[in-house]
């Protein structure tokens, strides 16, 4: 030992003192996004608030505009952003450019207890506890002013879209409740809850400070307090200590820790703390989160090597079997002298209502609400949950019980089940004299129900077929019969998967002169033509179809049947020289004809018909102008209404810079306004 310790000889003892003065006041602040060699010390601060009990503090530092690292386009564009065009007292940057920078705190650990900030003069070290360690890092706030502003002009301009289609809302009952008292666990819980702490934050006010330099002679005057006052040794007793006590504090005896429970929701337990508890009370507990469960899940949650006897015996003091599952009881939910967490009806009146609901599920697997409210007569609410708690919707089956029934529990355990079957008995009585009904009126209908029958599409589809050969003789006489007493002759095509029917041109004095459409009588009806086929447009509709387009444009299939219509009307009587025309044969013209079909996303609750949904636009003219037109039908290919920006965007991107006169051009061609948007034309809303 002794030769160890001339290996290593002391050179030289400092006394250390300890400074109080500053002890609650010194804070150690971190630049983590700057260099060390970069410090803020010649950076002028413009302004400094702290909140002392959060230890939070604001720096708001100016920026060199001037710097040749500065972007002041850049700037000047935040600025804008952020408090837009005006000039008010409340704007971030009165300047019109981004000129200054906040910085805002964060703490670097709330145990401060270990760290000091220590001075070194005339061999004496002095040292002072820090009060906190703040880590200060820059603040976007002015990004969140930006986007609050972005949001507010995008509400202004869909303002208009929605105030045009506003309708007088409809008069609503209002249901008042009162709040039930806050327990001690939903006060906790509300206590460490994020919202709360927020609102506690907020309530602590900013004081503002005013900053010194480094070098300032406040500055100065300050630091003096780093050192001790008094280097009398008796004044320092925390650091004269007697080797016993100083040892103690090295190496503090061990304490038996005591278990804190945390503070957790009510309905929350481990399976660790779960087995801690009696048998009796793990059951109860179990069946109180579960509400319905088998007896063999039950053991399965239980430790194992659990006695199946016991677990049995405690199951029958909180819970009720319902078709051989252990449905937990109402009065262990709904205990004495508590109410419904939805409408305050008292405990007693609840588990009355829920024990109907279980006895209503020992007689059948199905229950219909409405059946269940209006004996009951309980609010909605707490009958939806007596539901929620053991059984599940159906579609029109109303609610089934939540599990199949356990058959292998009641044939194995016959006397518990017989048991169970005289306490539903007893229960029935009281629910009888109570609700004042017969159990006969819900006895379920015994007799066996076939099994549902599965029946193919192509099965439905053959006796679709049978049905139409079985009825189509008589169909056929049918239609003999009307043609015979008409004089109209009926164009007949042949039956296809399309759906839409034949557009009629013929004129009203077709069926006066005997001929159809200016053409004599002997004209085949039959297959509509007169030598050549009957589905490929004719050469005159192509020509109506091209003139109209470059004159429209944009047309729905719905608008160019009105303008054919129009047209048919305007020819002279007897010299019309279209045969009769489908729908079909219309948008195989107009496809035909350098156009195509813009396939416009209608919104799901459009009230527009089929043919106001089909749209067709103008595709090739030989212009230049028709790359500009394509762009605009892609656009609307994606969205049925759109923003001129938009248009400009994309005109921009593709084709570089986009001249206003064409843009102006095209929506007048294909487009019109509506609320601040752009619809192509025949889709705006009516």
């Amino acid at each position: 030992m002794a030769s160890g310790d001339d290996d290593d000889p002391i050179i030289e003892e400092i006394d250390v003192y300890l400074a109080k003065s500053l002890a609650d006041k010194l804070y150690l602040f971190q630049y983590p996004v700057r260099p060390s060699n970069m410090t803020y010390d010649d950076v002028n601060h413009l302004s400094a608030r702290i909140k002392p009990k959060q230890q939070k503090v604001e720096l708001e530092m100016a920026m060199d505009t001037n710097s040749p690292n500065y972007c002041r386009s850049k700037g000047e564009q935040i600025a804008l952003n952020v408090d837009g065009t005006t000039y008010e007292e409340t704007n971030t940057y009165s300047a019109k450019i981004m000129d200054k920078q906040t910085f805002t705190s964060i703490q670097a650990t709330t145990n401060t207890s270990r760290y000091a900030a220590a001075v070194f003069r005339k061999g004496e070290l002095h040292v002072t506890p820090l009060s906190g360690i703040l880590q200060m890092r820059p603040s976007f706030t002015y990004l969140d002013k930006a986007d609050t502003k972005t949001r507010e002009r995008e509400a202004a301009n869909e303002g208009g879209d929605s105030s045009q289609d506003e309708a007088e809302e409809d008069v609503k009952a209002i249901t008042v409740r009162f709040a039930r008292p806050e327990s001690e666990q939903a006060r906790q819980r509300r206590i460490q809850s994020y919202d709360f702490l927020q609102r506690k934050q907020a309530e602590e006010p900013w004081a503002h400070l005013h900053y010194h330099g480094v070098k300032d002679g406040h500055s100065e005057h300050e630091r003096q307090y780093l050192f001790c006052q008094s280097v009398d040794a008796s004044e320092n007793s925390e650091l004269v200590k007697t080797p016993k006590e100083y040892l103690a504090m090295l190496m503090p005896p061990i304490a038996e820790e005591k278990l804190v429970k945390p503070v957790g929701p009510s309905n929350v337990l481990s399976m660790a703390q779960l087995r801690t508890l009696p048998l009796g009370e793990q059951v109860k507990t179990l069946m109180k989160n579960v509400k319905v469960m088998p007896f063999a899940n039950l053991m399965g949650l239980l430790a194992s090597g659990t006695d199946s006897t016991a677990a049995l015996r405690c199951i029958q003091q909180v819970a009720l079997l319902v078709q051989g599952n252990w449905v937990v009881k109402s009065d262990v939910l709904y205990p004495k002298n508590t109410c419904s967490p939805h409408s305050g009806v008292p405990a007693e009146v609840l588990c009355r209502g829920r024990d109907f609901v279980m006895w209503r599920f020992t007689l059948e697997r199905s229950v219909l609400r409405k059946e269940i409210a209006s004996i009951i007569k309980l609010p909605p609410e707490d009958v939806k949950e007596f539901l929620e708690h053991v059984a599940v919707p159906r579609v029109n089956r109303g609610w089934e019980f939540l599990l199949p029934t356990d058959v292998e529990f009641v044939k194995k355990h016959t006397d518990i089940a017989h048991r169970q079957h005289m306490l539903w008995l007893g229960i029935q009585s009281k629910l009888e004299k109570v609700f004042n009904f017969s159990k006969e009126d819900f006895m379920p209908n015994n007799s066996p129900q076939p099994d549902p029958v599965h029946v193919t599409g192509e099965q439905r589809l053959k006796n679709a077929q049978d049905r139409a050969q079985v009825n189509k003789s008589s169909m056929q006489k049918d239609l003999n019969t009307r043609r015979s007493e008409s004089s109209v002759q009926v164009k007949q095509e042949p039956v296809s998967d399309r759906e839409d029917e034949p557009m009629d041109t013929s004129s009203s004095s077709s069926a006066i002169n005997g001929s159809v459409n200016g053409y004599p009588s002997a004209f085949d009806h039959t297959n509509g033509n007169t030598g050549s086929p009957a589905n490929v447009p004719s050469v005159e509709l192509k020509e109506f179809v091209k003139k109209t387009f470059k004159k429209h444009f944009v047309l729905t299939l719905n608008e160019f049947k009105r303008l054919f219509g129009l047209h048919i009307a305007s020819m002279p009587s007897g010299h019309s020289i279209y045969p009769s025309i489908s729908d079909h044969m219309l948008q195989d013209a107009i496809l035909l004809c350098q156009c195509k079909q813009i396939m416009v996303p209608f919104p799901a609750q459009t009230t527009a018909a089929t043919d106001e949904q089909k749209v067709f636009g103008l595709w090739e003219t030989g212009e230049e102008f028709d790359t500009q037109r394509r762009l605009l039908y892609e656009l609307f290919n994606k969205n049925y209404r759109i923003r001129r920006t938009m248009i400009q965007a994309k005109l921009t991107q593709e084709l570089g810079d986009a001249c206003k006169a064409d843009v102006d051009r095209m929506l007048n061609e294909c487009c019109i306004s509506h609320a601040g948007m752009w619809y192509l034309k025949g889709t705006v809303p009516s």
